[in-house]
């Protein structure tokens, strides 16, 4: 019998999305789906740490099916936004600049659907390729054209000059689980580090 399992070039894939499940059924549906895309293809989830909104619904998704599942969250949330029974492995940090940290040491990213959080998530870890503090691809699921204001927005900050066009390559945008994570697997980076000298280690 033939598995259904694909080799992807992923450990694991880093999901910023939000603690609310949105006003439509579909954003909730494609959280479950792309936690089955993740499993589908052998991949683990980090992830923001909470058990309520979208963000339960990937993690409850990919630890069903058996993969496992990193959660991060800070001390302070852990009242809010860990309810019922939690999944997975939970790490606890101090702050919000320690947890997004911490994600992005595990793996590539995904935006799902999100508010302010997800938006804060992922323009720093865009910036962080900017710099050169790394070389990962930064994925948005635009379901239902969610992201597509965004995007345009961004074309617009190019077409003034305040980004360069490779460095716009970073962001790689999608309609649908399937045909996000393969893009994700096919991105080679092209745009210049503009500060990659430097040790960020320090």
């Amino acid at each position: 019998m033939k598995s259904d399992i694909m080799v992807s070039k992923f450990k694991r894939i880093c999901v910023f999305c939000g603690s609310c499940q949105g006003k439509k059924n579909s954003y909730q549906d494609t959280a479950i789906e792309l936690g089955k895309e993740l499993v589908s293809r052998n991949i683990d989830l980090v992830y923001g740490g909470g058990s309520i909104g979208l963000m339960d619904l990937v993690s409850q998704a990919v630890h069903d099916s058996g993969r496992h599942v990193i959660r991060v969250i800070p001390k302070t949330l852990m009242p809010r936004e860990l309810t019922g029974e939690t999944v997975g492995e939970v790490k606890i940090v101090a702050d919000m600049h320690q947890r997004k940290a911490e994600m992005a040491r595990h793996g590539v990213f995904i935006a799902l659907l999100g508010g302010y959080g997800t938006l804060d998530e992922l323009f720093e870890v865009i910036s962080w390729a900017h710099l050169g503090i790394h070389d990962k691809p930064v994925g948005l699921l635009s379901l239902d054209e969610y992201y597509n204001s965004l995007s345009s927005f961004i074309d617009k900050v190019v077409e003034e000059g305040f980004i360069g066009l490779n460095a716009r390559q970073i962001i790689v945008s999608a309609p649908t689980t399937t045909e996000l994570v393969e893009k994700l697997e096919e991105y080679i980076p092209c745009h210049e580090r503009v500060a990659s000298k430097l040790n960020w280690k320090n």
